[in-house]
């Protein structure tokens, strides 16, 4: 089976802007609020559709159902894509949330995953900053009064980030992106977040959202501590290609391939997705040739031939390689 594109699936929410388009090269409308752009999505009504090739019209959970083997190999069998692909455009910080782990959403929601993500910077303005994890120091009972008094902000291990880095927030972390980020997200796929502050943010009608501070309370992990930028690991080097491992976890392992060049990546029947995160280039099998400029995200069937990357820009080709885990 071949690389497979989908059609985006975009969110219009109050913090987005206008990079999914101006950046990413999205199909966005008018507005001013595009905050994500769901690139591979199997979960509930939100499906990636196949934009392209002989399954056009097909949603994922269809491919899933019908090609099973092609897909995934070897693996047992799997009734719902795992991972969740997406871009965020943070141009207002997001709600202070926590999100469960596998053991712990089924009290809440019976038939939802728990929710490991990951993010890679893709850009940054100056002002910009992340939250990421609770500082060492911060206790339930610290993190409660400062719901209360106000002073959530002082719990929160703030960051400010650069393009290229990678944070992984494992479920179980107090976060929240900032605003003046432009983010590639790789999460189980799971739409289930508590919120334990919103800024106290209204809308039009002086309404605010609601929050969540028992169930985030209880999901939290208050021995993770503050997160820093994972340290990449080197795996190969040449005048031509560099590759880099960022996260091996047990629901997702993330690479990052900068291609100056070309790269050869072989054939190893895993099924994966691969996004170009900046520059422009192709990617080719034995039977076709693919686009790859900024924002373009194709699913790699485990079953694919092995893939040739070149570059087609004076700046290298940077590409995210998410594979499924060998729990996921």
């Amino acid at each position: 089976m071949n690389p497979i594109e989908f059609k985006p699936v975009l969110k219009r929410i109050r913090w987005g802007g206008r990079r999914l388009g101006t950046i990413l090269a999205k199909q966005i409308g008018p507005h001013h609020d595009y905050a994500e752009s769901w690139e591979v999505c199997d979960h509930g009504e939100d499906q990636s559709i196949v934009s392209t090739g002989p399954y056009a019209g097909w949603k994922l959970n269809k491919l899933i159902r019908e090609c099973p083997e092609d897909l995934f190999g070897s693996r047992d069998a799997i009734s719902q894509f795992p991972l969740l692909i997406k871009f965020l455009d943070c141009m207002d910080r997001l709600s202070v949330q926590v999100h469960p782990d596998d053991s712990q959403v089924g009290k809440y929601f019976p038939n939802e995953n728990g929710k490991t993500e990951a993010w890679i910077v893709i850009s940054a303005e100056l002002d910009s900053f992340i939250y990421a994890g609770l500082k060492n120091e911060v206790t339930p009972e610290i993190l409660r009064a400062s719901l209360e008094n106000g002073g959530i902000e002082d719990c929160l291990h703030r960051i400010t980030p650069s393009p290229g880095e990678c944070y992984y927030i494992p479920a179980g972390t107090v976060h929240a992106l900032g605003n003046g980020v432009l983010i590639a997200e790789v999460q189980q796929s799971s739409d289930v977040t508590f919120r334990l502050h919103d800024w106290n943010r209204t809308d039009a009608q002086g309404n605010r959202r609601p929050v969540h501070i028992e169930q985030a309370m209880e999901c939290i992990d208050y021995q993770r501590g503050p997160i820093q930028p994972v340290e990449p690991t080197l795996l190969h080097q040449d005048e031509n290609a560099e590759l880099n491992q960022l996260i091996d976890s047990p629901f997702f392992r993330i690479d990052k391939l900068l291609i100056h060049n070309k790269y050869l990546l072989p054939a190893n029947s895993t099924c994966k997705v691969v996004t170009s995160l900046s520059g422009k280039g192709t990617m080719s099998t034995k039977e076709n040739s693919y686009s790859l400029p900024v924002g373009k995200t194709y699913l790699i069937p485990a079953t694919c031939d092995d893939l040739h990357f070149e570059s087609e820009s004076d700046t290298p080709n940077n590409i995210l390689i998410a594979s499924l885990a060998d729990k996921a």
